[in-house]
């Protein structure tokens, strides 16, 4: 097992309450694998990738990677730490300085680390070569660059330190469908020749089938279905996943999918009310549902589900 999250949480403060971005999560992911996490906009997907790093502080739960308790560490401990896990962000052109060169970006972790001098070129041009981006373009800007090669860069600025952990924030979402293709195929190759590990953040369900090892379904803030991927594709269990399932589309046209459609108002992640979070929108809610949060439980190997109905919507 590389990573553990036990129970984590992050609040933020605002003037209604205290605001439950990330509510009470646990997973583990083992080495060499890719955990994708889903869900709507706002419900959590990338405060959690960003508390595990240490971008931003938690409110509560553990973070153990390699078999240590990093919950808390020294601004010391977290420069070594930041060697071993990194992340490649949703928009390549918003995450890069506009005044460096393509070299200056890479090659910053290394000087940051204070990697011996006579390293550092070498080491570009090898980042370079790994990711696919041309030797001719080491003094390019980003903004002289398209969106796949500027991913590109970000793809080997998180890579330059030789990590073990990488946190992918929806690292396609920003680019064309075929360019798309090229970033995830390039990350899959790397995973095999380097046996790194994935946390895949993403709201595209059929891209984190392609790449994923297991599944966690998100709902503001909370864990409502974990599962190998085939599995959930196989077997969503809760109403949530299924009605995200439906509205994958299928290239078809004499195909007539049935959509589940969500009505109701989402719940507020200001000071939650007890229960459900998903019961206004569920159409399988009953008054237990209001009254009481479901626990996250397994239902077959290795597939938890957070619902009071889990029977009835199998």
């Amino acid at each position: 097992m590389l990573l553990e999250v036990q129970n984590l949480q992050k609040y933020f403060q605002t003037p209604a309450g205290a605001l439950h971005a990330v509510d009470g999560v646990s997973f583990t992911i083992e080495k060499g694998e890719t955990m994708g996490v889903v869900g709507e906009s706002g419900c959590g997907k990338s405060t959690l990738g960003r508390v595990i790093l240490h971008l931003l502080d938690s409110t509560g739960g553990k973070i153990f990677f390699e078999d240590q308790d990093i919950t808390q560490v020294s601004r010391k401990e977290l420069k070594q730490l930041q060697r071993k896990m990194q992340i490649i962000f949703q928009d390549p052109f918003s995450s890069l300085n506009p005044r460096m060169t393509v070299s200056e970006i890479i090659q910053e972790p290394l000087i940051i680390t204070k990697t011996p001098k006579d390293q550092i070129e070498k080491k570009v041009k090898e980042m370079m070569d790994t990711v696919g981006l041309a030797s001719r373009l080491v003094n390019s800007y980003p903004h002289e660059l398209d969106g796949g090669r500027r991913q590109r860069i970000g793809v080997a600025r998180a890579l330059v330190l030789d990590p073990s952990f990488i946190v992918c924030d929806e690292p396609v979402s920003a680019l064309d469908v075929s360019i798309q293709a090229q970033i995830i195929n390039l990350l899959l190759d790397l995973q095999k020749e380097r046996g790194l590990t994935y946390l895949f953040i993403t709201h595209d369900l059929s891209v984190v089938k392609y790449v994923s090892h297991n599944i966690c379904v998100m709902y503001l803030g909370q864990l409502v279905e974990k599962s190998p991927a085939t599995e959930l594709f196989r077997h969503p269990t809760h109403p949530y996943t299924q009605a995200l399932l439906s509205a994958i589309p299928v290239p078809d046209v004499d195909y007539q999918k049935k959509r589940i459609l969500l009505k109701g108002e989402l719940s507020s992640p200001i000071n939650p009310k007890p229960g459900c979070r998903f019961a206004a929108r569920c159409q399988y809610a009953s008054p237990e549902c209001s009254q009481k949060e479901p626990e996250l439980r397994e239902i077959s190997p290795g597939h938890l589900v957070a619902c009071h109905k889990t029977d009835s919507v199998q």
